[in-house]
C-alpha cells in the first residue's frame, strides 16, 4: 500500500466501524435446555417467535452446535425440533437464537442495517450457482464438487403473491410424455399431483419429464425417500443432460422430520427465486406424502391431537401453504409448473393426504398397478386422471379428440370381461365394436420408452391416428361445427 493511499483506506475503514458502532444491536437472549422427550426439546429462558431458528451449544464440544426450530411453547417453555443429531446434548445446554446473517462489507461500501426481526431467520443459498448441483436441506453440497459459487444467501420466508396479480394459465407445456401431452395437457404454471402406490413407476415418469419438459430450470425435491434412490435418480433417471439445468435438493428418509420439511420448503424457495428472475421452472417434488408425514411426527410430538388416520389438523393446513407457493407469477414474470407425487398407501385413492391433495391441486395423474403389472409404461390410468386446465390451453379439435379417446377407452374397459370370455357378440353395439377394433392402437399410444421423447404436436397427431382419424376427417368435423360460440372461442363445452 502506497503512502498516498494509506490515509484514504484508513478513513474508509473508520467510517465503516463508526457506522457499525452507531447501529442499534439488541442484546442476545439465551436460555437453557431443560428437557428432551422423544423428538422434542424444551428450553427455558429463550423468547423467540414460533418458526425462529435456535442454536444449542454442545456442552462436551464447544465447537459443535445443534440447529433447532421453535415449533411451539407453553408458558415460559419453548418447544424446539432439532435439525440434526442430539447425541451428546445434556440438561442445561445453552440455547440461543440463530445469529443474523450479514455479509462481510467491503471497504468503501455502507454497512447494511439489520432488521429488528432478522435474528433467528433461516437463510439459505439461492441463485444460478445452484444449477447442476445436488444439495441437502441446509444448502450444503452433496456432490463433492466444491463449495457453491455465484449464490445469494436469502431468507426462506417470502411474501405470498396476491391471487389477483397471478397470470392465468393459458399456454400448454410440452412434457415430452405422449399420454400427458395429448390426454392430460398441462398448462404452464399448473400444479398437478402424481398419485400412485409404491413400485409403479413414479420416479421414472418424473425423470422423463425432467429430461424432456420445455422449461428453463428444473428443481427436484427428493423428500423422505430412500437414500439409495438419490444417486440412482440423478445418474440413471435424470442423466447428465437433465442435471445440467437442474437443482436437486435431497432430504432422505433418515433425516429428522424438521429437515424433511425444510427440504421441501427449500426446493420451493429455489423455484420461486428462478421464477422471480423471469424463468419458467418445472418443480418436481417426491413426495408430498412424506412432507405431510414429517409434519405429523412434529405435531404429535408436541402434543397436537390426531385426527384422520393419525394426521393432526396442522398437516392439512401445511399442504396448501406449500402448494400455493408454486404457479404463475405476476404478468410478465416467470412461472412454476409443479408435479407433486402422492403416495397412496395400499393403492387407496381415498387416503386422507391423497384426498386433501386432490382438492388443492389443479389436476391429478393416477398410476395404475394393474397396468404396470401388464407391462404398460408409463402406467397412467386415463379414466381416473384429469387436468383441470386442459380446456383453457388446447384447441377445440384437440379437446374433441381427447374426449373421444376417453369414451372408447372406457367403453372397452367396461366390456373387457365379456370380450375376454368370448361372450360379447359382434354387432351388438357399434360403439363397443369400434372400441374393440381401435383398442390395440389406443394401448400402444399410451406406451412410451423412458428414453423416447414425444413432442406436443406429434402427440396430438398420434392421438388422431390411434382413433383412426386422418387430416381429412378433422377438416370435415371442423366444417360441420358452427362458427363462433363459447366452445369455438375457449374450447369449453357450450
Amino acid at each position: 500500500m502506497s503512502e498516498a493511499t494509506a490515509p484514504r483506506r484508513w478513513q474508509q475503514f473508520m467510517a465503516v466501524a463508526q457506522q457499525a458502532a452507531s447501529q442499534h444491536t439488541p442484546l442476545e437472549s439465551s436460555g437453557k435446555l431443560i428437557r428432551l422427550a422423544g423428538l422434542v426439546l424444551e428450553a427455558q429462558g429463550v423468547k423467540v417467535p414460533v418458526g425462529s431458528q435456535c442454536v444449542i451449544d454442545m456442552p462436551a464440544d464447544p465447537d459443535t452446535a445443534v440447529l433447532a426450530e421453535v415449533v411451539g411453547f407453553n408458558g415460559e417453555r419453548a418447544f424446539l425440533m432439532p435439525a440434526g443429531e442430539v447425541q451428546g446434548l445434556s440438561s442445561g445446554a445453552r440455547v440461543r437464537p440463530l445469529p443474523p446473517y450479514r455479509p462481510q462489507p467491503r471497504l468503501g461500501q455502507p454497512l447494511k442495517p439489520l432488521a429488528p426481526n432478522d435474528r433467528g431467520v433461516l437463510r439459505l443459498p439461492l441463485g444460478r450457482g445452484l444449477l447442476g448441483r445436488v444439495v441437502d436441506a441446509h444448502g450444503h453440497p452433496l456432490d463433492h464438487r466444491g463449495p457453491l459459487q455465484h449464490i445469494e444467501v436469502e431468507p426462506m420466508e417470502r411474501a405470498p403473491i396476491n391471487s389477483m396479480d397471478r397470470a392465468p394459465v393459458r399456454q400448454p407445456l410440452d412434457t415430452g410424455v405422449r399420454a400427458i401431452n395429448a390426454l392430460l395437457t398441462v398448462g404452464r404454471g399448473q400444479r398437478l399431483g402424481l398419485f400412485a402406490g409404491s413400485g409403479v413407476g413414479k420416479s421414472v415418469l418424473l425423470g422423463m419429464m425432467a429430461r424432456f419438459t420445455q422449461a428453463d430450470v428444473i428443481v427436484v425435491g427428493l423428500i423422505g425417500e430412500r437414500g439409495r434412490e438419490v444417486k440412482e435418480f440423478i445418474e440413471d433417471i435424470l442423466g447428465e443432460e437433465g442435471l445440467r439445468r437442474s437443482v436437486v435438493v435431497a432430504a432422505p428418509a433418515d433425516s429428522p422430520p424438521l429437515v424433511r420439511m425444510q427440504g421441501a420448503n427449500y426446493a420451493t424457495a429455489i423455484a420461486e427465486k428462478f421464477r422471480d428472475d423471469g424463468l419458467d421452472v418445472l418443480l418436481l417434488m417426491d413426495s408430498l406424502s412424506r412432507y405431510a408425514m414429517a409434519q405429523r411426527e412434529i405435531a404429535l410430538a408436541i402434543g397436537e391431537p390426531p385426527a384422520t388416520k393419525g394426521y393432526p389438523p396442522s398437516c392439512f393446513a401445511k399442504l396448501p401453504q406449500l402448494v400455493e407457493r408454486s404457479g404463475n407469477g405476476p404478468e410478465g414474470k416467470g412461472s412454476i409448473t409443479a408435479f407433486y407425487t402422492v403416495l397412496s398407501e395400499g393403492d387407496d385413492q381415498q387416503d386422507p393426504i391423497a384426498d386433501a391433495a386432490r382438492a388443492i391441486l389443479d389436476g391429478h395423474i393416477v398410476l395404475s398397478r394393474a397396468m404396470a403389472e401388464s407391462g404398460v409404461y408409463p402406467a397412467i390410468d386415463i379414466e381416473a386422471s384429469a387436468s383441470r386446465v386442459m380446456h383453457n390451453v388446447v384447441t377445440p379439435q384437440h379437446q374433441e379428440r381427447a374426449r373421444r379417446y376417453r369414451q372408447l377407452y372406457s367403453r372397452y374397459q367396461k366390456s373387457r370381461d365379456l370380450i375376454q370370455l368370448g361372450a360379447y357378440v359382434a354387432g351388438s353395439d357399434p360403439e363397443t365394436d369400434q372400441a374393440i377394433a381401435l383398442f390395440p392402437g389406443m394401448q400402444r399410444f399410451l406406451m412410451q420408452d423412458m428414453r423416447e421423447k414425444a413432442a406436443f404436436a406429434a402427440s396430438v397427431t398420434q392421438l388422431g391416428q390411434a382413433l383412426g382419424l386422418s387430416a381429412g376427417d378433422d377438416k370435415a368435423r371442423a366444417a360441420q361445427k358452427p362458427a363462433g360460440g363459447a366452445r369455438a372461442a375457449t374450447g369449453r363445452p357450450a
